[in-house]
Parts: C-alpha cells; sequence; structure tokens
C-alpha cells in the first residue's frame, strides 16, 4: 500500500504488539523510490512510524488510529486529517483535558471523549521555553527494541539534521516505571538525545513502582542531559491525542500561559 500511487495513507484500526517482525521485511528501496506516503497511527506502530522518516526522509504521523478518528478534538488540538492535509504552520495548544474512550458497547457511535480531569503541560528545567527542531518519537516500549538498529538510529538523523536540531518525543503505553526508567536510559545510551533540543513527554495511565513513579522514571533517565522536558502532552496512549509529525520543523513554546506547539511541514 505505501508503494501503491493510488493510496494516499495507510490508517491501522488499532495499535498492535510485534510490528517489528516486519521491518526488516519490507523493501525499503522500493519505497525509498516511491512517492511518499502517509503513514499514520501510534502505540506499535511507532515501530514502522519512526524508519518511514528517518530512513525515507517521509513525514510520518503520530496521531489517532482508525477506531479513535471519528472523535472530535477538543479546543487547541487539530485532528490528524487537518494535519496531514496541508503543509501548514499547524498551530496547537494545551487543552487542559484529561479524557479517556467511551467504551464501544455503551455507545458504539460516540464522537467527544469521556472527560475525566484536567491538567496542563508541565516544564522542568527551565521557567520558559522557546525551542525549534526536527520532530522524531514515539512509544518507549517499542522504540526501544529499534535502538542501535538500522531501522532506529535517531542519532544519525541529528546528525543529518544538525543544523535543525531535533525535538523527542516519548511516552508511554503501559509498562511500570522502573521498566521505562531502564528503556529510556537505553535510548540515551544510544545517542538518541545527542542532538535533541527538547524532550516532550506524553501523559501516562501507567503503572508507577512503589520507589518510583512514572515522572521520576523520566528525570532519572533524562534530567542529567540538562535539556528542557515538557511533561504530560497529549500524545500517545491516553487522549485526547495531539498529533505530532516526524521530521516537522517544529516550534515549542511554554511562557506563563501560553503553551503551544508549531509544526511546519514544508
Amino acid at each position: 500500500m505505501l508503494a501503491d500511487p493510488a493510496v494516499r495513507c495507510v490508517l491501522p484500526p488499532w495499535g498492535g504488539e510485534t510490528a517489528i517482525d516486519l521491518v526488516d521485511l519490507i523493501d525499503w528501496d522500493t519505497l525509498a523510490s516511491a512517492e511518499p506516503t502517509w503513514l499514520v497511527g501510534y502505540s506499535d506502530l511507532s515501530t514502522l512510524l519512526l524508519p518511514v522518516t528517518t530512513r525515507l526522509g517521509w513525514a510520518s504521523l503520530h496521531g489517532d488510529n482508525l477506531a479513535d478518528t471519528p472523535y472530535e478534538s477538543p479546543a487547541g488540538l487539530l485532528r490528524w486529517l487537518d494535519v496531514a492535509a496541508g503543509p501548514g504552520p499547524h498551530v496547537q495548544h494545551d487543552s487542559g483535558l484529561v479524557a479517556d474512550w467511551v467504551r464501544f458497547e455503551e455507545d458504539p457511535r460516540a464522537t467527544r471523549w469521556r472527560e475525566v480531569g484536567a491538567g496542563g503541560w508541565r516544564l522542568q528545567g527551565a521557567e520558559t521555553l522557546d525551542v525549534t527542531g526536527r520532530l522524531v518519537g514515539g512509544c518507549i516500549e517499542t522504540l526501544v527494541n529499534l535502538a542501535g538498529s538500522p531501522y532506529g538510529d535517531v542519532a544519525g538523523f541529528g546528525r543529518e539534521h544538525a543544523a535543525d536540531g531535533l525535538i523527542i518525543y516519548v511516552e508511554a503505553a503501559e509498562e511500570g516505571a522502573a521498566t521505562i526508567c531502564r528503556h529510556l536510559h537505553g535510548l540515551r545510551l544510544a545517542g538518541w538525545f545527542e542532538h535533541a533540543r527538547a524532550v516532550l513527554v506524553g501523559r501516562t495511565n501507567a503503572a508507577d513502582h512503589p520507589r518510583m513513579t512514572q515522572e521520576e522514571a523520566v528525570l532519572d533517565a533524562l534530567d542529567r542531559l540538562g535539556l528542557p522536558i515538557v511533561l504530560d502532552l497529549e500524545i500517545g496512549h491516553v487522549p485526547p491525542h495531539l498529533p505530532l509529525v516526524n521530521g516537522a520543523l517544529a516550534r515549542v513554546r511554554i511562557d506563563g500561559d501560553v503553551r503551544r506547539i508549531t509544526q511546519d511541514l514544508r
């Protein structure tokens, strides 16, 4: 489908478990000569989104899956369809919303997230932030398995875009805090953050450890980098979903009441 010029977007119905078994079976040479096609998703799809961008130079969209697409975006966020429809710049703001899905058996036609609380982006390591860089990242539990391989060479991607720098984003699906801590240390040791100018961390419902929260896991691994870290973004496994484009040139600004990310796809 990615090589078919009649297909403009591939949007899986949901996430998955073992997309890693595909990465060395894909005909990357054929795709390198094909017209770029949107690949959209999150969770295990991060396993494919990352090399589509780092190996092919295509933009790929970490956003919703097909099952999430009917949901309306809250004020401040865009739908992935709006982001994919044009080059931007696409401006999004902290929605302040913590949400959950409506179970299919409760309402199969649900289009609005179930509000379960309020929360906002939090900046660690600086009082204000105004930074630009190329976006790249995804789900921690799936991407850690690509680190050090030709399919997860974020260090090489950073060297290629050294003039722009990188903004790395990560989010935890379900692993406990100690495992997430180990995974992030592994990404750090693989050079993922060598060219980073900031790190964005998604909100998570994954379990804490008796001696370590999920936030403490992030800071244990990444605080030593001396980079600004933005916590609790709406990316990944806790809706609503803020669509991020791997490869886009992004500007993140946090200053007082301003919490904004702008993505330019040109």
